[in-house]
């Protein structure tokens, strides 16, 4: 994978993405007004350190989705090194290394003079979470939307999940969707699969073929890409389920469907 990147600068608020281990993502939120630092789901702590100390930078916080290791192994190190917060979900208080603050679904608090507001989003686990900066059009997904695709329930039932994904869905299509995997191209072969394939899809995965041929991540995506062509956000829509013979079936079914189906797919 490639090495960080600047995703976007925005009045000061600068986000940075650190591709870690195989496939996860780490981001870095960098505020210059209050020169305060934020890291997201650090899997792991040298990538981070080694970013922080090349900067001078200190680490103020971090915000974790949720309890998977791949979210949370970097946390003791970070917090030994820096002294920084944690936040994670209430649900998950015993479950995520070094927690000092919890949040829940609604919440909201303050990063430098921006405004970021917490949502429950269980499925994947039960006390996974999300972070959106809305004035920044940026949303810290985790493992509930990724492109093309979604999180496994490990935890959680289909009709927690399609509420989670119907959270995100409500947002701005301008919403970048921050999630931590690069998962984009396996999860289009399952989306390619489906009776809903079309011609949009392909000349979308086309575009992130190349990005990745680049060695370029296809990650933040735009959430309105994720609503004209991730299956799993169209579980209420005709579509979909008449192409799928389920026109009569409640969503949250169709989307268990799907997810059933993207489980045991070997395309």
């Amino acid at each position: 994978m490639t090495a960080h990147r600047l995703i976007c600068d925005l009045q000061g608020l600068q986000l940075f993405q650190l591709p870690v281990l195989t496939d996860n993502y780490i981001y870095i939120l960098y505020d210059k007004p209050s020169h305060q630092t934020a890291v997201i789901d650090p899997a792991v702590a040298q990538p981070v350190l080694n970013f922080l100390e090349s900067r001078g930078w200190s680490l103020d916080v971090i915000w974790n989705t949720h309890h998977h290791g791949d979210h949370v192994g970097g946390n003791l190190q970070l917090q030994e090194r820096y002294g920084c917060a944690i936040y994670g979900s209430d649900y998950d208080h015993d479950r995520i290394p070094g927690i000092t603050q919890t949040v829940r679904d609604q919440e909201e608090f303050a990063f430098g003079s921006w405004r970021v507001e917490v949502s429950s989003t269980p499925g994947h686990t039960l006390g996974h979470c999300m972070y959106h900066i809305p004035a920044a059009d940026i949303l810290f997904c985790g493992d509930t939307l990724f492109g093309l695709g979604c999180g496994r329930l490990f935890e959680g039932t289909p009709e927690q999940m399609w509420n989670s994904l119907l959270k995100i869905r409500s947002l701005p299509g301008t919403t970048r969707i921050c999630c931590a995997h690069e998962y984009t191209l396996s999860n289009a072969r399952y989306a390619q699969s489906l009776p809903t394939y079309s011609l949009g899809l392909l000349n979308y995965v086309a575009e992130l073929q190349t990005l990745r041929n680049r060695g370029e991540p296809t990650v933040p995506t735009q959430l309105a890409a994720e609503i004209a062509y991730n299956p799993f956000l169209q579980a209420d829509q005709s579509p979909m389920r008449e192409a799928i013979d389920l026109p009569q079936t409640p969503p949250a079914q169709v989307f268990a469907w799907l997810r059933t189906g993207k489980d045991d797919f070997r395309g």
